[in-house]
This record gives structure tokens, sequence and C-alpha cells, in this order.
């Protein structure tokens, strides 16, 4: 089963691989999506984008608009990263605002559950 390009306008953009129809009953009509903008909802960012113009604002509106701005704090601007210019063998949990560093085994970096309290307890 294809899957659709939802951007509103995609059908109206004049490409060859829109256009389908026998000779006398030429039209052009929506892509499917192929590269996955958006994910996987629209065949270019131009659709995407078209899309967000129309229906952006609802979408917030309707989602949830923020009123306050979000803060990261010390506490939780934990993240996982390996160094790759070193073979991919140094991995580690770096605050991205403290820049202090807990090293980690290349098994915990893969474990999803493996968390800085957890590393913090051992």
């Amino acid at each position: 089963m294809n899957k659709y390009c939802q951007g509103p306008k995609c059908h109206t953009y004049m490409t060859t691989d829109r256009k389908r129809g026998i000779k006398g009953d030429k039209y052009f009509q929506t892509r499917s999506v192929r590269y996955g903008y958006g994910d996987n909802n629209f065949c270019t960012v131009i659709c995407l984008n078209d899309w967000w113009a129309e229906h952006g604002t609802r979408a917030i509106d309707h989602f949830g608009r923020l009123h306050e701005p979000i803060r990261l704090a010390p506490e939780n601007a934990w993240v996982k990263e390996y160094d790759w210019r070193s073979g991919g063998d140094e991995h580690y949990f770096i605050n991205k605002l403290t820049t202090e560093r807990i090293p980690l085994t290349q098994e915990q970096y893969r474990d999803d559950n493996y968390t800085v309290a957890t590393a913090r307890q051992t």
C-alpha cells in the first residue's frame, strides 16, 4: 500500500513524476512518499512547509502551545556520547551545561536503561 504525501499542494507541482494519465487525459497527482520528510509524511521539504503554513498554528494550539520557556538545568542535561576519533572506544555521559563526564563501557552506552543515576551508584 502506498503512503501518499500529505502536502496540500503536492499535486499542483508540475513535475514529470507527478504526471499521470493517457494521451488526451493527463493530470498531476500527489506523490508517493519515498524519502520520508516530516516523519515519512511528505515527499519533499517544500510539501512539509506547505502543510505547516496551512496547519501549523492550529496543530500547536491543539497539542499545546508553550506559554513559558522550557529550561535545561544541569540535573537533566546529561546525554550519552562517544568519541569516534578514538576508534569509538571512549564512551561517556556528558553534561551539556557543566561539561562533566562519567565514563561508560560500550555495553553501558548501548543499554537504553542505563542512566546517569545508575552510573553514579556504581
